[in-house]
């Protein structure tokens, strides 16, 4: 009876990926019906009931074989992000470096000292500290985009976010070597390996982003071949990334910085992803609600506490006081903060790497910044639409179509970023 299958049944991760869009698609659309909710906290309710939290349809080998695919979306996540870092544009306007490196020093430190009055204290309060640095992009890109939103608010929080990120890898870099010495490493191992990961993500994200700006020169006559470009350039970064054992975050974002810097003409950094774009954030959302970790949360609930009311106050603080001073108005500046609130993809990796390469202090490191996170990705989604309708950025809800994740609903003859979108104050400039 070998043409049976065998029992338990053995479930694959073309199943899981199916499933994840499946139920977080259902997931979506409940959240749809209430104006207030936004569809990511649909996708992470049914991802945090399906997983083995709850029901267990999901289990932990489940995960596991849908990593890589949760990868993949993390990674074009953050080549979009990536795009919003344009290096001609610092150049002019290099204040928004100094806010950055301000709050983001300001942040580890207040999570540094915090974490100290609760009994985490050394090398891991300050790998703590450099990961709360980072912020999620992902949040912040769908948000916006559901309500299609646009204007110096949420510009600026898109530069800030793709620059915290970018500033926490490198801050992680430099505790490594602390690490390794700790660990009674060699020296060539503590100077050498966060050389390898800034330097070699770098390289490659540098190297790969002249390929598809060449390809997309190469071929800018066939404009169809666009996307399937983007995507198999960010595909196949990942998948050098972790051949070569560099960041499949960082190259990523790297990527999307070079390729927005080289481009002169409009070929793949201005390209439309389109309602397909949907599926990444459902299957990483999902993904990260099946990941939720209740029991972290209950055992360093006192760490995680300070965590949280520590960065929080940091980054509204540093960057809302910031914007005051650049001339933005009280809504502008207090919204532009409370939109680095959220914190995910960029966290859980750095967490991972910690584990790998030190599991015993990873261990209570992982445990409080994914018990952060997890709070942080179910709180965050809501105060980034309260947000983003406090800032006075011009906003397309009317238009918003209730009954998908898709963003705003297309007038016909026009694509969707054409259609009209509700009149809004005027958003002050400096913002």
């Amino acid at each position: 009876m070998d043409f049976l299958p065998t029992w338990p049944f053995s479930v694959n991760t073309l199943f899981f990926f199916g499933f994840l869009l499946f139920s977080g698609a259902l997931g979506g659309y409940f959240a749809h019906r209430w104006r207030w909710l936004p569809s990511i906290t649909g996708f992470m309710v049914v991802g945090f009931v399906a997983g083995p939290n709850v029901l267990g349809v999901i289990s932990e080998v489940g995960l596991a074989q849908s990593r890589i695919v949760v990868d993949v979306a993390l990674a074009l996540i953050l080549y979009r992000l990536g795009l919003s870092i344009d290096t001609k544009r610092i150049k002019q306007d290099r204040q928004v470096v100094l806010v950055s490196l301000a709050e983001s020093a300001l942040t580890f430190a207040a999570v540094y000292f915090g974490l100290g009055l609760v009994g985490v204290s050394g090398l891991a309060a300050a790998v703590i500290s450099t990961i709360a640095i980072s912020s999620s992009p992902a949040v912040l890109i769908h948000v916006a985009h559901e309500l299609d939103a646009s204007g110096p608010v949420t510009e600026r929080a898109m530069l800030l976010v793709a620059l915290n990120n970018v500033i926490a890898f490198i801050a992680f870099a430099a505790v490594l070597p602390a690490l390794y010495g700790e660990a009674q490493a060699p020296l060539a191992v503590m100077v050498g390996a966060p050389l390898y990961q800034v330097l070699g993500s770098g390289a490659l994200g540098l190297a790969m982003g002249g390929l598809l700006h060449l390809a997309a020169r190469k071929t800018k006559v066939a404009e169809q071949y666009r996307l399937a470009l983007v995507i198999g350039a960010v595909m196949m970064t990942v998948g050098a990334a972790l051949a070569f054992k560099l960041s499949a975050l960082f190259a990523p974002l790297v990527l999307g910085m070079v390729v927005r810097s080289m481009e002169r003409a409009k070929l793949v950094a201005s390209i439309n992803f389109g309602p397909a774009f949907e599926l990444f954030f459902i299957v990483l959302f999902v993904y990260a609600g099946a990941n939720l970790h209740v029991a972290e949360i209950v055992d360093y609930w006192p760490a995680v506490l300070v965590f949280l009311g520590a960065r929080a106050a940091a980054k509204w603080l540093g960057v809302g006081g910031a914007a005051l001073l650049l001339g933005a108005s009280p809504r502008q500046a207090g919204s532009t903060g409370l939109l680095l609130l959220p914190m995910a993809g960029l966290a859980i990796g750095l967490v991972n790497t910690t584990l790998s390469l030190f599991p015993e202090k990873g261990a209570v490191i992982g445990s409080i910044v994914l018990a952060a996170v997890a709070l942080l990705e179910t709180v965050g989604p809501p105060i980034a639409v309260r947000a983003l309708r406090w800032s006075g950025d011009k906003l397309n809800e009317n238009g918003m179509e209730r009954g998908n994740g898709a963003g705003a609903k297309s007038v016909p003859g026009k694509p969707a970023s054409e259609a009209p979108a509700p009149l809004q104050p005027p958003a002050v400039p400096g913002a």
